[in-house]
């Protein structure tokens, strides 16, 4: 079975054929945790595919929050992808270095402002390491263009969408963050908050979606059964959700490579909901 939507994911070797298009823009969208050393722009300069514009998941991002990496405004988003070369005409290919972790990020923001033209690179740059291709630590050319952002609201949840769900439960929540994360069994990895997860949601760790080895995404059938697995219905709609809004977008992706449910992402996820406060918070396994 193929996947529903195959013009959403590029392979390496369809990459190194296309790279020189000038309408082919690379993002390499790799994310680490604050404090975690080298960073992800120290890694990018060291070495990244050619030609590729780094994105700053930091810096893509409205300024001076209180929650990290929140969406910026349409006109803030259009500045920066404008800084990174990305047009209206032109097809976006997005990686990260673990594989399938923050790239969706990059993925899910071009779509919420319009730009559908984008696509993951299949296994990211270990793939494409472990291949042997090229790599290059140069500032890359920014060639001039414009980016025109037309928000779509449908694909962003906030706290209060996500609050009123639990009791209507017009969407299944779906958590990325891995089982004991989920369950409040280990340690919440952003400081300060609450362990557990929101009431009713299910569990789906974000590093399921790909082969361990690979990196590559699962196939259509092991994706369905892995969503089967967590209690998912691919015929009801979707909200993920995970530690700060970065990997719910790879459950997101998963589920639109398979024709599932267009997800909504929620923002501001654990690093906002289990702040100490009145939001409700479950633990133990999905319910």
């Amino acid at each position: 079975m193929p996947y529903a939507r195959p013009e959403a994911l590029v392979g390496t070797a369809w990459l190194a054929l296309h790279m020189s298009d000038p309408h082919i823009r690379i993002l390499d969208a790799s994310f680490k945790q604050p404090g975690v050393a080298p960073t992800a722009r120290q890694d990018y300069e060291r070495g990244h595919i050619p030609g590729a514009a780094f994105f700053d998941i930091d810096d893509v991002a409205t300024p001076e929050t209180e929650l990290p990496h929140i969406v910026p405004t349409p006109e803030l988003f259009a500045q920066k992808m404008t800084e990174r070369g990305i047009g209206d005409d032109d097809r976006v290919i997005v990686y990260d270095s673990v594989g399938l972790s923050s790239a969706g990020r990059a993925w899910w923001m071009l779509r919420l402002f319009g730009h559908d033209n984008v696509a993951l690179l299949d296994g990211g740059l270990p793939k494409w390491k472990a291949e042997g291709r090229p790599l290059e630590n140069a500032v890359p050319a920014i060639p001039h263009r414009r980016f025109t952002p037309v928000f779509r609201p449908e694909l962003q949840r906030d706290k209060e969408a996500i609050r009123a769900n639990i009791d209507r439960r017009a969407e299944q929540v779906v958590d990325a963050r891995s089982a004991g994360r989920f369950e409040g069994t280990a340690e919440e990895t952003w400081p300060g908050r609450r362990r557990g997860h929101i009431p009713g949601s299910r569990n789906l760790p974000f590093d399921r979606v790909t082969d361990p080895r690979t990196r590559q995404l699962r196939s259509p059938e092991e994706l369905r059964r892995l969503f089967d697995e967590a209690g998912v219905s691919l015929d009801r709609p979707v909200a993920t959700s995970c530690g700060s809004g970065v990997t719910a977008c790879a459950v997101a992706f998963a589920l639109h490579l398979i024709g599932g449910p267009e997800a909504a992402v929620y923002d501001g996820s654990w690093a906002e909901w289990g702040l100490p406060g009145d939001t409700p918070i479950e633990t133990g396994s999905a319910r």
